[in-house]
């Protein structure tokens, strides 16, 4: 591919929460092995859109820069991703030389500015199942209980998610008539359930999953494990998540306690 002048950017805005988006372009000199975000950095030093003006500089968030945090996701080109591992040389190989890159925030979320979204949803998400391991002073003095290996190799791919929201993004019962909470969430279920420590909480989490907004809502449309950037086996932890719920609901019928 012969290297072009410019990378051509099309950046979906907005000003504030309640304004109406706008398109505008920007014409970024090329320089290899960029990333996004390195291109957004050189509009921010140089805020002139493709028409000579200048504007103001265009808001999105990062943090780690290395595909940790999560903090960086937006629509590139129309697909969820991190903007800090999206190497515009790919882009470019992928979409044409002559193509433009287009960002846009992810569209699942409260936008706050231009590309910076409001990710609070699935943090409130992951207090509902008790996304955590409950411990106190108790086990300060030394290691506490380890798990299986057998479990360990299913259970720390879980471990890697950064709650980026792309899952989220992806999923089509994700919507504003929906109050699915997502797979990311699902997933830390099954995380949780399978810790020794954990455990204690287990019918906690499941009861919050057979809830309105639950793992019922998921359509198993599979998109979520497509754009995972960690590439999390989302929909097999969903269907053990299912299993595990429909255990759950059975054994409270018997119980009389449903």
């Amino acid at each position: 591919m012969v290297n072009p002048q410019f990378i051509h950017l099309k950046v979906k805005r907005r000003s504030n929460p309640t304004a109406a988006p706008y398109w505008e372009e920007f014409k970024v000199p090329y320089q290899p092995n960029m990333n996004v975000v390195s291109v957004l950095m050189e509009i921010r030093k140089n805020p002139i859109n493709a028409k000579g003006e200048k504007v103001d500089p265009v808001v999105w968030e990062c943090n780690c820069l290395e595909e940790v945090c999560g903090a960086c996701t937006m629509l590139i080109n129309g697909v969820p991703r991190q903007s800090c591992s999206a190497l515009t040389d790919k882009l470019l190989e992928q979409y044409g030389e002559n193509n433009v890159i287009t960002l846009e925030p992810l569209t699942k979320f409260p936008v706050i500015r231009d590309l910076m979204i409001d990710r609070q949803l699935m943090f409130d998400n992951l207090k509902k199942v008790k996304a955590w391991v409950p411990v106190d002073g108790s086990w300060a003095i030394g290691r506490g209980p380890r798990l299986a290996d057998k479990v360990h190799q299913w259970a720390y791919p879980i471990s890697r998610c950064m709650t980026c929201g792309c899952c989220m993004e992806a999923c089509p019962n994700v919507n504003s008539k929906s109050k699915f909470i997502g797979p990311a969430a699902v997933a830390q279920v099954r995380l949780f359930n399978a810790h020794p420590i954990g455990a204690m909480h287990k019918d906690m989490r499941l009861e919050q999953l057979v809830k309105k907004g639950g793992i019922q809502e998921c359509g198993n449309a599979q998109n979520c494990k497509r754009v995972c950037p960690k590439n999390i086996n989302l929909t097999a932890h969903l269907a053990a998540m299912n299993r595990q719920t429909n255990g759950y609901g059975f054994r409270q019928f018997l119980m009389g306690d449903k």
